[in-house]
């Protein structure tokens, strides 16, 4: 039996992309190929494709083979290719109902915060504002030339390292919860 050279190039796409490419879009609809972050998008999805295009396969063939059908790995036998070809239109049409080819992307769905993380990095960044404050603070009193200053930049330094305990305080609770 001679295989001619188109089936065997449908026969590689059917096994190695179609079906891995066309779940990959239906999973990941807002996904698209141009803009910033194309080129990551493009990679991302062939990689994808080409994982979850033999892993089908996988799937499929042990399925069908310990399954009552009555599946041989034949040459001859297209049951693994018509699966194959199911899965792929399948797939498609949910990839279509999702948006996947649309020209607007579809939005992508929000992401759960976890705990802890709300306002992480201004909290952080003021943090290290307070601290920076503190260090100028005790350099200043340090160097102050008279008493008076001394006073004034001592209560600066109370209200600085008050605040800093607080916003610790506070984050250290959040993270508890």
């Amino acid at each position: 039996m001679s295989v001619s050279l188109v089936e065997a190039f449908a026969g590689l796409l059917l096994v190695f992309v179609l079906p891995g490419f066309s779940v990959s879009r239906a999973l990941f609809p807002e996904w698209r190929f141009r803009g910033e972050e194309g080129l990551t998008r493009i990679v991302e999805t062939a990689t994808l494709s080409l994982v979850l295009s033999v892993a089908l396969t996988i799937l499929l063939g042990f399925g069908l083979l310990n399954s009552p059908v009555g599946f041989s790995a034949a040459w001859g036998d297209p049951t693994l290719e018509v699966g194959l070809a199911a899965i792929t239109a399948i797939a498609l049409v949910a990839a279509g109902a999702r948006g996947a080819f649309s020209s607007t992307p579809p939005t992508a769905p929000p992401l759960e915060p976890l705990s802890g993380e709300d306002g992480g990095a201004e909290a952080l960044g003021r943090a290290e504002d307070l601290s920076r404050e503190e260090r100028r603070l005790r350099h200043a009193l340090r160097v102050a030339p008279d008493d008076v200053t001394a006073a004034r930049l001592r209560t600066d330094l109370g209200r600085v390292r008050d605040e800093a305990r607080r916003l610790g305080a506070a984050r250290e609770e959040e993270y508890a919860q």
